[in-house]
């Protein structure tokens, strides 16, 4: 860095050429300032034309020279910074502690009482019919109206970022190279709460730290970055996108294809996987020189540690966006160069044996691997998209998934009306509800109960998700015509005492698993409905005459899977007499209900780990003579309360007053 000193009217102008980024040049700007004063020269003006970027320490020393020459009867300005030095300058407020001159356009005048709708309209960026519409949208479906723009693609978040600012009074930057201070990022925060919190530290000044954010009403992270320092915190908003790409080029190789292996301790815990055996593979004892294969294994290591069911591997303009379904909720956990996708895409398929040159056309594979002694299948799948081929790992980890009937969270009274059901010799028992509310791990508890050496227990599934010992499981294969229906005749000819059907989709399926339980055979499978009476007018809908269905159906259980509160954040509060009424409590006694705070066992979501609840209908003489007589859904409803039978939402409310959940995941799960 040079310095050259000229007069410039009655002041003194010094001229800076290159960067202002190094304890050096800080120090060498110190030096001619002092020059300058040892002569009285204590009106200054620094040209920083020539600069083409400036870190904290040197932001530090011309606050400090301002107020010295200010202290001295002098003063201060910069002239001519560069767009990206305006955007230093704007970010760390600048113009709160020294002049500035530059031809930087003045700032649109912007009334910050104005309300979100107001001012898009206001900046010209949507109609006012448009708003009002995406108003009576939001009333309809609920959400944040700037996520329903959002989705409408009328605005992007640069639109809702610009409205907080002119709100909040916060600078709205475009973050890039040259707008942070790499060794304040990595003072300041690691790699792994950058990613987690979705902030980036930017600048320091003394003791006040200058942090990018997309969310600055989300205290948590402000909090982090305060208690981590010991500074003051004041938010920079930009976009989530850009805090992301910077982190990536300010950490290097920690937020890049690396970033996940080295948070592990794997050192000796991955394998290549080449393709599908009928043993499983082990993926310890193994690494890898190619970061791209030390990626693959490190996220699919780290994915059965944490329990993670489905893993994303999503391309998109810039970055390949990789997130991890932790307890039915997506979280992302990394974005690596968009660049890098291709060779993730080749690296999965190799593993799941299939043609790395087909990209038109979707793919599904199976990969089988042992992992910290677990055995785990993986499910591939692809779906060509717009900008690559997105992949979707299902992990079926035998060893997490319940196989114990009395573990799968029933009531006592439920519990004893499921197991009489299943004592029956012959019948079909329905387990309903939605994709991914724990079915199918249902139906393999109550085949484990029913087990043993004196039973012919036979299955048909489309995958077979788990491999049971003493079970005759079978693979439907629809591309060779072996249907649901067609393999359920068969196996009728194979001397099955019980048989499980992974799921009933059309009538004859139904008609056949209907004429099974008729004819001696306890019959098991499984149905997409919202909830239990449901399945009985959906089987009658299905064609299934009600005399035959009133004689044949047993019991029906439907069921959800709901969020439990994160045991390491977990904390008590006494419920407010409006949410008590919200839940359907009328008490006069103070209530305690818990909440999870949020923190990094739990994705800062709350919740880890999931139960169950559910909804259990026993099929007897009164109900077969109201199933004969092809009933409404009012009437089926009608039945349940007369009977007592708990519904979804009562067995949830109950898991809320034992301090398990939370009123608001009842709620999103049960649409209550």
């Amino acid at each position: 860095m040079e310095i050259t000193r000229a007069l410039h009217g009655s002041s003194t102008c010094l001229s800076i050429h290159g960067p202002l980024d190094s304890d050096e040049a800080a120090s060498t700007l110190r030096r001619q300032v002092e020059d300058c004063m040892a002569t009285w020269d204590v009106s200054l003006i620094i040209d920083l034309a020539s600069v083409p970027l400036i870190y904290s320490q040197c932001l530090e020393a011309l606050v400090e020279i301002s107020q010295l020459l200010s202290r001295s009867g002098g003063d201060l300005t910069l002239i001519n910074p560069s767009k990206t030095l305006r955007d230093v300058f704007s970010a760390v407020r600048m113009h709160e502690h020294v002049a500035i001159t530059s031809d930087n356009d003045p700032a649109a005048n912007v009334d910050g009482n104005l309300r979100f709708g107001e001012y898009l309209v206001q900046q010209q960026l949507v109609s006012p019919f448009q708003i009002e519409e995406a108003i009576q949208r939001q009333k309809k479906s609920g959400g944040q109206l700037g996520e329903i723009l959002i989705e409408q693609e009328l605005i992007d978040d640069t639109a809702v970022l610009s409205y907080l600012s002119a709100q909040l009074d916060y600078p709205l930057i475009q973050l890039r190279t040259g707008l942070y201070d790499p060794t304040i990022i990595r003072a300041a925060m690691t790699p792994d709460n950058a990613k987690r919190l979705k902030v980036l530290p930017l600048f320091r000044l003394h003791d006040t730290i200058f942090v990018a954010t997309s969310n600055p009403q989300d205290l948590q992270p402000i909090d982090h970055v305060s208690s981590t320092t010991g500074c003051d915190v004041i938010p920079v908003l930009a976009r989530q996108l850009e805090i992301y790409e910077s982190a990536a080029a300010a950490y290097g190789d920690d937020m890049g294809l690396n970033s996940l292996i080295g948070s592990l301790d794997s050192g000796d815990d991955v394998e290549v996987i080449e393709q599908v055996s009928d043993a499983y593979s082990a993926i310890d004892d193994t690494s890898d020189t190619s970061p791209v294969v030390n990626l693959i294994n490190s996220l699919l290591q780290r994915a059965v540690m944490e329990g993670v069911s489905d893993i994303h591997f999503e391309p998109e303009r810039k970055v390949t966006r990789i997130r991890f379904r932790v307890d039915g909720m997506l979280f992302k956990v990394m974005s690596p160069p968009v660049d890098a996708h291709p060779a993730l895409v080749s690296r999965l398929k190799i593993m799941a044996n299939l043609d790395i040159a087909e990209r038109r056309l979707p793919q599904d594979g199976r990969v089988q691997i042992n992992t910290n002694g677990r055995n785990v299948d993986l499910r591939f799948s692809s779906l060509p998209g717009i900008f690559g081929e997105k992949i979707v790992l299902r992990i079926l980890d035998k060893s997490r998934s319940v196989m114990d009937i009395e573990r799968l969270g029933m009531s006592v009274k439920a519990l004893e009306e499921f197991k009489k059901q299943l004592a029956r010799s012959h019948g079909l028992i329905l387990v309903t509800g939605p994709t991914g509310s724990g079915k199918t791990t249902t139906l393999y508890s109550a085949l484990d109960a029913l087990n043993s050496i004196e039973k012919s227990i036979v299955t048909i599934e489309d995958p077979v998700e788990y491999q049971v010992d003493a079970i005759n499981q079978n693979q439907v294969r629809d591309k060779v015509g072996l249907t649901f229906a067609k393999m359920l005749k068969h196996v009728l000819r194979q001397d099955p005492d019980i048989i499980m059907v992974g799921e009933i989709r059309e009538r004859e399926t139904a008609e056949i698993a209907v004429q099974a339980a008729l004819t001696g055979h306890l019959v098991l499978s499984t149905l997409h409905t919202n909830d239990a009476p449901s399945a009985i007018t959906r089987l009658l809908d299905m064609g299934i005459e009600p005399y035959l269905l009133s004689s044949s159906l047993v019991g029906v259980m439907a069921q959800r899977l709901v969020r439990s509160i994160c045991p390491s954040c977990r904390t008590e509060y006494v419920a407010s007499p409006e949410v008590l009424a919200t839940l359907g409590i009328t008490t006069g006694e103070n209530i305690r209900l818990a909440r999870g705070r949020g923190c990094s066992q739990c994705y800062d979501s709350g919740y880890r780990g999931r139960v169950a609840i559910h909804e259990l209908i026993t099929v007897d003489e009164k109900l077969q003579r109201l199933m004969a007589n092809n009933p409404t859904r009012d009437q089926l409803n009608a039945h349940m309360a007369e009977s007592g039978l708990s519904t979804l939402y009562q067995s949830g409310i109950a898991r809320v007053l034992e301090g398990v959940t939370t009123p608001e995941e009842i709620m999103r799960i049960t649409d209550n």
